[in-house]
């Protein structure tokens, strides 16, 4: 089968880390190798974040010698950091038939998806703002002025998902994990990414009937 660029965003704090997570277990056991891109960072990493793991974490030289040499798919600058998405991290798995999950931005996702048209675009919506910000509030991560500006910023980011090609509310977890596994395998059954082993099937087919009947 064909390998295909899922593209995930959603506010921060929506589950679509956890969601990625749980869905490529599960297309793992249904025979399809997946991989997380990690994305490049200029921002420090958090208590317990791993380099490599969580993000590449780079300084803003660095980060800006790649994007000038185009060694981005996407980058864009939020809250006074550069993110960005390296293009070894996903052509190079692409081509060998490795499906790649990308976790960024709406802004990011669109510059993706015009270069990368074939991309699936897939937005995770919260069930609520009372329960986007009670999520927010309990990770225990950001200050009281990060967590308001990661609301406002949100809001921004439901004005735009509906350039997205599907929509899924997480609101329990076990049923957003079965409507984005649905979603990935619906898109591995589109017409023209089967053709290639479809047209081997007719081919077959055709080889025996022949065989079967030549006389």
């Amino acid at each position: 089968m064909r390998s295909i660029l899922f593209i995930v965003s959603s506010p921060s704090g929506g589950g679509k880390t956890t969601l990625i997570h749980e869905v490529r277990k599960r297309l793992a056991g249904w025979g399809q190798e997946t991989y997380f891109s990690v994305s490049h960072t200029t921002r420090a990493p958090r208590p317990g974040e791993i380099d490599g793991h969580d993000y590449h974490f780079v300084s803003r030289k660095l980060f800006e010698g790649m994007a000038h040499r185009g060694e981005f798919l996407e980058w864009a600058e939020y809250a006074g950091h550069l993110y960005g998405t390296a293009r070894r991290e996903v052509e190079g798995r692409l081509g060998q038939g490795i499906d790649v999950f990308l976790d960024i931005d709406v802004q990011g996702a669109q510059q993706i998806k015009t270069s990368i048209p074939e991309a699936v675009k897939i937005f995770i919506y919260p069930p609520s703002y009372a329960e986007l910000k009670r999520r927010l509030t309990t990770r225990r991560k950001d200050p009281p002025e990060a967590i308001e500006r990661r609301l406002k910023w949100a809001l921004r980011e439901l004005g735009v998902a509906g350039e997205f090609d599907y929509a899924i509310i997480n609101d329990r977890l076990e049923r957003a994990v079965e409507a984005m596994f649905g979603v990935c395998v619906a898109e591995h059954h589109r017409l023209w990414r089967m053709r290639p082993h479809l047209e081997k099937i007719r081919g077959t087919f055709q080889e025996s009937l022949e065989k079967d009947f030549s006389a």
